[in-house]
């Protein structure tokens, strides 16, 4: 079993406050760690196993994440800034203030998701699966959404400011008060 700044990288580890930045954890097994509050700008969590992981105040600026599987991951208030989620299984994530600005999440799987007041303004979504999934008061500025699963989505009070929802499947999605200027394929 290896260990970067004390951390020992195994399923259940507890890693709060670590520094992992720029790690090289591909394909390691993390589910139910916790790493609160952890540096992991830049690392390399492609193919990683994060499932069921506390991820809450975490940095993730630029982490590689394509791949990985974050299902039923806390991550309130962490911040995924122009990190590489692509094809990452996000299933029933708990996203609420996280910041995903930049973000790329194309082909993602966000179903049942909170994304409550989540920064995602210029992420790409595009193809990504985000049915049933909580997008309250989130900020989708300029955001991608092309022919994204949107069924359910509930956008109340979302800024969709410039965003591109072209091709998206919009059944059952709900746009209260929601920030459409600019909107391409918004209702």
């Amino acid at each position: 079993m290896r260990s970067i700044d004390g951390c020992s990288i195994r399923r259940g580890t507890l890693c709060s406050d670590a520094n992992l930045y720029g790690a090289d954890l591909q394909n390691a097994n993390l589910a139910n760690s916790q790493f609160t509050r952890s540096v992991l700008s830049g690392a390399n969590l492609t193919e990683a196993n994060l499932n069921e992981a506390n991820l809450s105040g975490a940095q993730l600026r630029g982490a590689k994440l394509n791949q990985a599987s974050l299902v039923k991951t806390n991550a309130r208030g962490a911040r995924f800034n122009d990190a590489q989620l692509v094809g990452a299984n996000m299933r029933a994530a708990i996203l609420h203030n996280a910041d995903l600005s930049g973000a790329d999440m194309t082909e993602s799987v966000l179903t049942s998701a909170d994304l409550t007041n989540a920064r995602l303004s210029g992420a790409k979504l595009d193809s990504a699966n985000l049915m049933g999934a909580n997008m309250r008061a989130a900020n989708l500025r300029g955001a991608s959404l092309v022919s994204a699963n949107l069924q359910g989505v509930n956008f109340t009070g979302a800024d969709l400011t410039d965003a591109d929802l072209s091709e998206a499947i919009l059944d059952n999605a709900i746009f209260n008060l929601a920030k459409t200027s600019g909107c391409k394929g918004c209702p």
